[in-house]
């Protein structure tokens, strides 16, 4: 199966303006983004929440070869550099897609922006994301190793 936007031309700043550009849409009031050569990094603030987007991106030496006539090929260093070049794109464009897409279910209705966008929500006090605090506690529950409870305690009732 193809990945979506895989021979895509649009340069990696022009997805994160496009992402900008769709948050600022949609009331956020502040927006950063940060990269190393692992991981691209998108945050905003909306809805009275932090949301985070961590976009992994491929090891610059995964295209030292490549498939050309269903044969392994070694790359120049330029080609490499395009070929991981490409795939950096095609991540970018795809998290363009994601983001539109989550608030065009919360334009028609069909999902909330919490809903949407939970598993991204920074926690304050740790500044995980809500997905990397559950799923060690929700894998351990489909192993049936824990019945307890997952995350936090809510709210105590006053004394």
């Amino acid at each position: 199966m193809r990945a979506f936007a895989e021979k895509t031309s649009v340069p990696i700043e022009r997805s994160r303006a496009e992402i900008e550009g769709i948050l600022r849409r949609h009331g956020a009031t502040a927006f950063g983004h940060r990269w190393n050569e692992e991981m691209a990094i998108i945050e905003f603030a909306a809805h009275d929440r932090v949301v985070r987007f961590t976009l992994p991106l491929p090891a610059r030496d995964k295209f030292k070869t490549r498939v050309v006539r269903n044969q392994n090929q070694r790359c120049t260093p330029e080609q490499q550099e395009a070929l991981w070049d490409q795939a950096c794109r095609q991540r970018w464009r795809a998290l363009a897609l994601a983001v539109k897409a989550k608030f065009e279910a919360i334009a028609a209705g069909i999902s909330e922006f919490e809903e949407e966008f939970l598993a991204y929500v920074v926690d304050p006090g740790s500044r995980q994301t809500v997905y990397e605090l559950m799923k060690p506690q929700i894998k351990e529950r489909y192993l049936g190793n824990s019945a307890g409870q997952l995350l936090l305690a809510g709210p105590q009732a006053p004394a």
